[in-house]
């Protein structure tokens, strides 16, 4: 069955099988999208940044190689590319929704637990916005996409060593602003 296979499969049939394709395009479309509109804090800008990730993977498909990485890693590569470009071309200070970073759920908490959880994601997320982009893109890739330091490394374009490094001094700087902001120094 074809909705079962690998992506990596998937990706070499897409070749020759568009609907191949069509079946990668709906696995990983919304990822694509959110990981895009975070960057760009846009929904238009992200839905077509979004439609030229697919259609420049479409192209590409012929240059896809399997190396032990996820296929999705690939199609963040191409989004990131797209995604800086987009920067450097509209020459826009960078504005980066980092919502789903700090979003926790509140169920089971008393109304004083929840608005104080509230406050600190607000805070959390005035830090976190505060970070420079390529700490952002870390964090949404780690804590939003969830994906492994391979797989980050791969579509940041740095080593796994680099990016456990930066994603160590990321940390180390969210904690030491909400230190300073009285948030998280108990």
């Amino acid at each position: 069955m074809v909705n079962g296979e690998p992506d990596e499969v998937l990706a070499v049939r897409a070749r020759d099988d568009r609907d191949a394709f069509g079946i990668l395009y709906e696995r990983h479309v919304r990822r694509i999208y959110n990981y895009v509109y975070y960057r760009t804090g846009s929904a238009a800008d992200a839905e077509d940044l979004t439609a030229r990730t697919f259609f420049q993977a479409l192209s590409n498909l012929h240059r896809y190689q399997v190396q032990g990485v996820p296929f999705s890693a690939w199609l963040f590569r191409i989004a990131h590319n797209l995604v800086a470009n987009w920067h450097r071309d509209t020459s826009r200070h960078h504005a980066t929704s980092t919502d789903g970073i700090a979003d926790v759920v509140a169920d089971g908490k008393s109304p004083y637990d929840s608005a104080e959880s509230a406050e600190e994601r607000r805070e959390l997320h005035e830090v976190v916005r505060r970070l420079a982009p390529d700490r952002q893109q870390l964090l949404i890739l780690k804590y939003v996409e969830q994906m492994s330091t391979e797989e980050i490394a791969t579509v940041m374009g740095r080593s796994e060593g680099a990016i456990k490094a930066l994603l160590h001094r990321t940390i180390k700087s969210l904690r030491d602003e909400l230190r300073r902001s009285n948030m998280g120094g108990k």
